[in-house]
């Protein structure tokens, strides 16, 4: 059974170009409740460790490095079907392949800067939330 919570990051270049209040409002538009919210900066540490499933991967050090480059903004959200309905919302991870008005098509500068990050699984939505937020930072 699919949870009604997901985790989503407003990437650096999304942050850094203003999209972050135009991504926000979509989310909201599209029936999702914020009920945790941060705007912040990771370290490289940071960084690597929310991203360490992939450190054998080729492109781990571009991706801390890029990840830690600027501002986040961190935020779990809350709708039935969540991680699902989030995936849809924020397309394809190459913008070429996204379809169109999802996010990512209309923000995305490329694979890596692809304007979100969003949770693949209901199980990594809760580790990945855990990582950023206490339960006294959440809305209950």
């Amino acid at each position: 059974m699919a949870t009604n919570r997901t985790f989503t990051m407003v990437k650096p270049d999304a942050f850094g170009a203003g999209n972050a209040g135009a991504i926000l409002k979509m989310i909201e538009e599209a029936g999702f409740k914020i009920v945790a919210l941060k705007a912040t900066k990771l370290s490289s540490d940071l960084a690597g460790k929310f991203y360490e499933v992939h450190k054998e991967r080729p492109f781990y050090n571009d991706l801390v490095s890029y990840m830690s480059s600027g501002p986040i903004i961190a935020a779990i959200l809350e709708k039935d079907n969540a991680v699902e309905d989030f995936r849809k919302l924020i397309g394809a991870t190459n913008p070429a392949d996204a379809a169109e008005g999802t996010i990512r098509k209309i923000f995305a500068k490329s694979i890596e800067a692809n304007a979100v990050h969003g949770s693949d699984s209901d199980e990594n939505a809760a580790i990945e939330g855990s990582f950023f937020f206490s339960q006294a930072e959440r809305v209950i």
